[in-house]
């Protein structure tokens, strides 16, 4: 594949909840592709809240980088947030769109961790329901890194979970942007609940989870999960683990 016309949509959300490991998936994507990165998935969201919520160390390199730029057809959107692949997909549905989990899959180069055969929940996402290709991906990820997954029965398309984050308003800006997904298809969710019962919602989540650790591939899944009381991972955290060390 041409790489040369895919631009990487960092994730605002995603950068200010893994600040390290966003710098590192940015890394690789600059020195393996020379890839193009850009923060934002939409033009002049939040520019300053999210410059100021991000740890001193990296504000110079995040405020470096352009926050948004407009898209042609020839481009490919390399994606890691589902509220932006979303916001594509409704917005720009001529341009093309890959997962960061599948170019990963196709680079021959990548130097996939070993994990011995752990056992790891995997955490489908509502977010991402319809996506079989980026659900496969995942897995394929997975046991290329000699995890062995498994399975619980609301998974793929059956999957009703992405932490406490459907359980409180959806941003104006999704409802707006996305109605496909954010309103037409998300009837019961994004209602409020108080935090006492979001709690009580995630902790009873967490005990249909037997294994020690879960890997989910958002990060809002990943932090409902951890209030929940599990010891999760975002499926990131484990392909670069240099990160954590």
């Amino acid at each position: 594949m041409d790489y040369s016309s895919c631009i990487y949509v960092a994730s605002c959300v995603f950068t200010q909840n893994y600040p390290e490991l966003s710098m590192q998936i940015q890394k690789y994507l600059k020195e393996r592709f020379n890839m193009q990165i850009i923060r934002c998935c939409v033009p002049n969201y939040k520019i300053k809240k999210f410059e100021d919520s991000m740890p001193d160390w990296m504000r110079p390199q995040w405020k470096n980088l352009p926050s948004y730029q407009e898209f042609s057809k020839e481009n490919t959107i390399i994606h890691i947030c589902h509220n932006c692949s979303a916001i594509f997909q409704e917005t720009r549905p001529q341009i093309k769109l890959l997962s960061l989990w599948e170019l990963i899959l196709a680079d021959a180069k990548f130097p996939f961790p070993d994990y011995h055969h752990e056992k790891v929940t995997i955490q489908d996402c509502w977010r991402s329901y319809d996506n079989r290709k980026e659900q496969e991906d995942v897995r394929s990820l997975l046991t290329k890194m000699n995890i062995d997954a498994v399975e619980l029965e609301n998974n793929y398309e059956k999957t009703q979970f992405c932490g406490i984050s459907l359980y409180q308003p959806s941003p104006k800006r999704n409802l707006i942007l996305a109605p496909e997904r954010f309103v037409k298809n998300a009837e019961g969710k994004f209602i409020p609940h108080s935090d006492e019962e979001k709690l009580k919602l995630m902790q009873e989540y967490g005990q249909k989870i037997k294994t020690e650790k879960i890997v989910a591939y958002c990060h809002y899944c990943v932090k409902g999960l951890e209030l929940g009381g599990k010891d999760a991972k975002h499926i990131a955290e484990l392909l670069f683990p240099s990160c954590f060390v």
